[in-house]
C-alpha cells in the first residue's frame, strides 16, 4: 500500500487558537481553516457561535471549542493534553490572547499592572515553553505569537502593556533561536496600532491596520516560513527611527 500521508503536515491538520474570541485569532484561523481541525480555546467556550461558523465557512474540516484560562498557567499543559487526546498532535498553535489594561489604573493599583504582565507575558510564555516543549519532541509544529510595536521601544504613555510586549517579543526571540533545526517554526507578529474590539474608543495612530490585515499578513508570513513579521511593514523602519528620539521628548509621545 502506497503511502500517501504528509509527514509535514498530517491530515487532518489541528490548528489551535488560544485566543479564540480574538479578532485577529478569529481571522487567521479562518485562513488556516481549509481542510483542517481547528480548535477555539477560550473562556465561555459556549458562546463563540459566530467564530465556529465563521472558521466552518472558511472550509475547516471540523471546528472544536474548548474552555481557557491563560491566566490559569498550572492548567496549560492538562489542556494541551486534552485536545491532544481528542484530536491529535497540534500543528499550528496561535497564541492570540491578551489585554490592554487600563494605564492609569496600572500605575496606582499594583494587583492590575501584575495582571496586566501576567496575562500579556507570564501566561504567554507558560504556553510557549509547553507547546514548544512537545513540537520539540516530535520534531515538527509552528507557533505563532503576537509582540506589538508598543514594546519595540517602551513609551510613558502605556508602559505597563509595552513592558510586557517587550518582554515576549524577546523571549520568543530567544525561543526561535533554540528552536533553529527541530523542525519546529516560530512566527513573531509585530503590529502596529490595530482597529479593533480591544482600541475601541481610541484614536488610530498612522499606520493603523485592522484584524483581517494583520491575519493575513500573519498567514503570509507563516506559509513562506518568515521568523518576523511587522504589520503594516512601514513601521519597522520608523521603529529603527525612534530608537534616536531624545527623552524628554519620547516621554510625551502618545500611547
Amino acid at each position: 500500500m502506497n503511502d500517501t500521508t504528509d509527514t509535514a503536515h498530517p491530515v487532518p491538520r489541528v490548528v489551535v487558537i488560544f485566543g479564540g474570541r480574538s479578532e485577529i485569532g478569529v481571522e487567521l484561523a479562518t485562513r488556516l481553516a481549509a481542510g483542517a481541525t481547528v480548535v477555539l480555546a477560550a473562556r465561555g467556550a459556549d458562546r463563540l457561535a459566530d467564530e465556529v461558523a465563521a472558521v466552518r465557512a472558511a472550509g475547516a474540516a471540523a471546528v472544536h471549542t474548548c474552555e481557557f484560562d491563560a491566566d490559569d498557567v498550572a492548567e496549560h499543559a492538562r489542556l494541551i493534553d486534552t485536545i491532544e487526546t481528542a484530536h491529535g498532535p497540534i500543528d499550528t498553535a496561535v497564541l492570540a490572547f491578551g489585554v490592554l489594561g487600563d494605564q492609569a489604573r496600572a500605575e496606582t493599583d499594583t494587583a492590575h499592572a501584575v495582571a496586566v504582565v501576567h496575562t500579556d507575558y507570564v501566561a504567554q510564555v507558560s504556553l510557549l515553553t509547553e507547546l514548544a516543549r512537545r513540537m520539540r519532541a516530535a520534531g515538527r509544529g509552528r507557533l505563532v505569537v503576537f509582540s506589538s510595536i508598543a514594546g519595540a521601544r517602551v513609551r510613558r504613555a502605556n508602559y505597563v502593556y509595552g513592558s510586557a510586549k517587550a518582554g515576549l517579543d524577546g523571549f520568543a526571540c530567544g525561543l526561535s533561536d533554540a528552536l533553529h533545526g527541530t523542525g519546529v517554526h516560530l512566527l513573531i507578529v509585530r503590529p502596529g496600532f490595530v482597529i479593533g474590539q480591544m482600541t475601541q474608543g481610541m484614536d488610530p495612530a498612522p499606520f493603523s491596520s485592522t484584524p483581517a490585515q494583520v491575519a493575513e499578513a500573519a498567514a503570509a508570513a507563516l506559509a513562506a516560513g518568515k521568523s518576523a513579521v511587522w504589520v503594516p511593514w512601514v513601521i519597522r523602519p520608523m521603529i529603527f527611527v525612534t530608537r534616536f528620539v531624545p527623552g524628554p521628548i519620547w516621554r510625551r509621545m502618545p500611547r
